[in-house]
């Protein structure tokens, strides 16, 4: 009877100790002026290492961007610098995956120096809501998306896992300029100042309509 008793005892102080634990950790999480540390997209760009290129300009008639409500659509983005493409020819020909996933990154790259470009800064995007892959491949490659990931990735890197978006691959035979990978993304962001002034009045609007950037083409 007395060791049933010391059993109990020690299984109660058991339950006791962990009960302790487990208010201790979540009132260290809940106690005020204590904050979950969150990285922001920017901060992870400088502890990546990662500088974005300039924004690509246009190769024709378009916006680059374009802001309804608090979706913000960007045109179909390339792997290049200046006005070439760096990555030509079809995954399955002309390159391999390895490549092909280095060209995905690319194109990454140059969407969200167009994003940062509008927006003023990437923290204001509050979720990748979709990314579309298009991969110039040959015969019957079906490694598509290995290498949409070099695309995927890259964002999940700035943005974070929860950020992460819906995502459609697409093998096609050709792309613009002849290059390997197109992109096309929908960011979420959040409201924030325009930061085009009106020269007159020196006044600032915010982004409440409908509104595009272009650059110029040379």
């Amino acid at each position: 009877m007395r060791r049933a008793t010391n059993c109990g005892s020690v299984a109660a102080a058991r339950q006791l100790l962990l009960a302790s634990i487990l208010a201790g950790a979540v009132s260290a999480q809940s106690a005020p002026g204590r904050r979950a540390v969150v990285t922001s997209a920017e901060q992870r760009l400088k502890e990546l290492g990662i500088t974005l290129p300039p924004p690509p300009e246009a190769f024709g008639t378009y916006a680059e961007a374009v802001q309804t409500g608090a979706l913000l659509f960007m045109t179909g983005m390339l792997p290049t610098e200046g006005r070439r493409a760096i990555f030509v020819g079809r995954v399955g020909a002309e390159i391999d995956v390895a490549a092909g996933r280095k060209a995905a990154r690319l194109a990454a790259l140059n969407a969200l120096a167009v994003a940062r470009q509008y927006l003023g800064s990437l923290d204001r995007v509050t979720r990748v809501v979709r990314l579309g892959v298009f991969v110039a491949t040959a015969g019957d490659v079906r490694d598509q998306p290995k290498v949409a990931d070099g695309a995927s990735e890259l964002l999940q890197e700035i943005f974070g896992k929860e950020k992460n978006p819906a995502r459609m691959v697409y093998g096609v035979a050709s792309l613009p300029l002849g290059a390997s990978v197109e992109l096309e993304i929908i960011l979420e962001v959040a409201d924030g100042v325009d930061r085009a002034s009106d020269t007159a009045t020196g006044r600032t609007r915010r982004h409440s309509r409908i509104r595009s950037i272009t650059t110029p083409r040379s």
